[in-house]
């Protein structure tokens, strides 16, 4: 199991793109990856777009991300929710300093946007933000999958097999 030494956050909040939280924190466990269910509050039941739960783990407030090996945003539309909150954000850039691998998909790109760390990236995500996210000084493309160093980015839930494997393989050279 090529990533079973591996700790990963996923942010979750009210209204997570289902297949965008899950199909990552699955394929990821699969590989033996520790993933961690990070919400506002622990050990609270967050209801996705479509009606599946995701009970966090811990709170924002509980964790430190230096003892973390990457961090996966989901979209939906939690991220307009979570780059509200102050924890996300530092997660965020303690990662993007680190250069540990930030995967995020879709509406995710938001919460990257707010922690300013997209100038000069090129990236992708659904082409609702593509001007969002030109706006933030990335370079954006209609890709499935897009890697600029440790961030990893995608566009919607069909490009969730590539998205994945591209992080994997990402996380397990990190």
């Amino acid at each position: 199991m090529r990533l079973k030494d591996k700790k990963v956050i996923a942010l979750v909040e009210e209204e997570f793109e289902d297949l965008e939280l899950w199909y990552p924190v699955l394929r990821l466990q699969e590989e033996g990856a520790e993933v961690h269910l990070i919400g506002k509050e622990a050990n609270k039941k967050y209801i996705g777009k479509y009606g599946v739960p995701a009970e966090s783990k811990f709170a924002f407030k509980d964790i430190n991300a230096d003892d973390y090996d990457a961090i996966l945003v989901p979209g939906g539309w939690a991220p307009d929710k979570l780059r509200r909150y102050d924890e996300v954000i530092e997660f965020v850039k303690v990662m993007d300093r680190a250069k540990k691998p930030i995967g995020q998909i879709c509406h995710a790109g938001w919460v990257l946007i707010s922690a300013n760390i997209l100038q000069g990236k090129k990236v992708t995500s659904t082409p609702g933000i593509k001007d969002d996210m030109t706006n933030a000084g990335a370079t954006w493309v209609n890709e499935p999958v897009v890697t600029d160093g440790h961030i990893i980015s995608s566009r919607r839930p069909p490009d969730l097999p590539q998205y994945v494997k591209v992080f994997a393989d990402v996380l397990a050279q990190n």
